[in-house]
């Protein structure tokens, strides 16, 4: 029965998003234990040496679990890198005993995230929103900046300019290629189903398809309501890119409840020449690990689903 609980927990992290939704992760299922591991032959090298957004991909994974186990009345003990000698043994979740259940809102929503290219309605974000998100991530350690006018320019630039440098670097184009163009029997990678034709924007967004191969329609938006958020830590270790990927998590399904649209933008941390500016635009408070734009959407045509793995459960 715990097995099952566990194992239930695990499928639902599958739902998590990733870089290049390379999904690296794996579970196993350890009697009343649930252990995640990172698993680094999808270490991206070029644009990800040092694993970061690995990391960060695998607390998205790790907040997912623990929403369903909350959800389903679950008590859980969890212990974050618990060992010194196993760097990639991210966490293990211990089941304590039974609970009120809380999140049920949360794990509602995760099959209902997408992340959604396309450019957001003018329509403002309800005020307040952007509150709950932050105090949903300093639970966790993590802070909030919302880009203000000012910032707001600086961070347009940030964008283009880490635009730039991967187009001109033959090894990055490459990697994208490589999780761009997958066989359908991979599960994973980004299609061009899921991003968007070209379009004048307030911020650039990644380019997945150098090419011109995208499919999604931008519809009618033009992100004149959207709202752009750095998350970012004190430190900049291990064990903060995991924090950050569970807070990333609550903002994406806290936003995915209310209705509202989110897309991450990661190639703003990716980049160290961008990743410097970012750390003026935080008037050097902390590090930057991933920014967010979220917003109204300005359609209800559904995105369609992306892969996933099936063999990431022991």
């Amino acid at each position: 029965m715990t097995s099952t609980i566990l194992r239930s927990a695990a499928e639902t992290a599958r739902h998590a998003p990733s870089i290049f939704n390379t999904q690296p992760w794996r579970w196993q299922v350890r009697g009343d234990v649930l252990e995640l591991r990172a698993d680094r032959t999808r270490l991206l090298p070029v644009t990800d040496p040092e694993g970061r957004m690995l990391t960060v991909s695998c607390g998205l994974a790790l907040h997912h679990a623990l929403v369903a186990l909350a959800a389903g009345g679950h008590a859980t003990r969890v212990e974050r890198r618990p060992d010194a000698a196993d760097p990639d043994l991210l966490a293990r979740i211990t089941l304590t005993g039974a609970a009120d259940p809380t999140d049920v809102r949360l794990r509602n929503a995760i099959p209902d995230r997408h992340t959604d290219r396309r450019p957001f309605a003018d329509t403002p974000v309800p005020d307040g929103f952007v509150d709950r998100l932050r105090g949903a991530a300093e639970a966790r350690g993590v802070y909030v900046a919302e880009l203000d006018a000012d910032s707001l320019v600086r961070f347009q630039v940030t964008a283009a300019r880490a635009g730039e440098l991967d187009q001109n670097d033959v090894a990055y184009q490459a990697e994208l290629a490589r999780w761009t163009h997958r066989p359908a029997s991979s599960a994973d990678g980004v299609g061009p189903e899921s991003t968007v034709v070209p379009t004048p924007r307030t911020v650039p967004l990644r380019s997945f398809f150098p090419d011109g191969a995208d499919r999604l329609l931008p519809g009618p938006g033009h992100d004149g309501g959207a709202r752009y958020l750095v998350l970012w830590t004190v430190g900049d270790t291990p064990a903060d890119w995991l924090a950050a990927g569970e807070a990333m998590s609550a903002a994406l399904l806290e936003t995915t409840a209310a209705g509202l649209a989110v897309s991450p933008m990661t190639d703003v941390v990716e980049v160290p020449a961008s990743r410097a500016m970012l750390h003026r635009v935080l008037n050097h408070l902390g590090e930057a690990q991933v920014a967010l734009r979220i917003g109204v959407p300005s359609t209800t045509d559904a995105l369609p689903a992306t892969p996933r793995r099936t063999d990431v459960i022991g």
